[in-house]
């Protein structure tokens, strides 16, 4: 919750999902699951998705063939910051995500309401092919 002239202003938000593996999970802890660690080079845009299960998709498909565990992480956003960005459908209809440039994500950042939470992890033992 934001304050303003000493009074408390709930901020409306929108929750973001985003699949991530554990090298990126391990510097999202180590910001007291704050923050997202910034781009690299050739990571120019950062992309939280709309869904759960669109995350859930791509932390099995992709995160767990490239390490092994895949994660899905859920946070908050303030909904003002946010519609600043066009939702782009990049599949299926419920392949929804924002494209956020990697310069802006620090500004994004700072408008994540609360704390990022893991809810949900995958292995390959634990997913069936299909």
């Amino acid at each position: 919750m934001r304050t303003e002239h000493g009074r408390s202003m709930p901020v409306e938000t929108l929750t973001l999902y985003r699949p991530t593996g554990p090298e990126e999970l391990a510097l999202v802890a180590a910001s007291g699951y704050r923050r997202w660690p910034p781009r690299l080079p050739e990571q120019p845009i950062f992309y939280p998705v709309t869904n759960e299960g669109y995350a859930k998709e791509i932390a099995i498909q992709w995160n767990i063939k490239a390490s092994g565990v895949g994660y899905v992480t859920r946070f908050q956003v303030a909904k003002a910051f946010m519609q600043r960005y066009a939702i782009h459908q990049v599949g299926a209809r419920h392949h929804t995500e924002w494209w956020v440039p990697a310069e802006e994500l620090e500004a994004l950042n700072a408008q994540i309401v609360g704390e990022i939470e893991v809810i949900g992890e995958y292995r390959a033992d634990d997913v069936r092919p299909g």
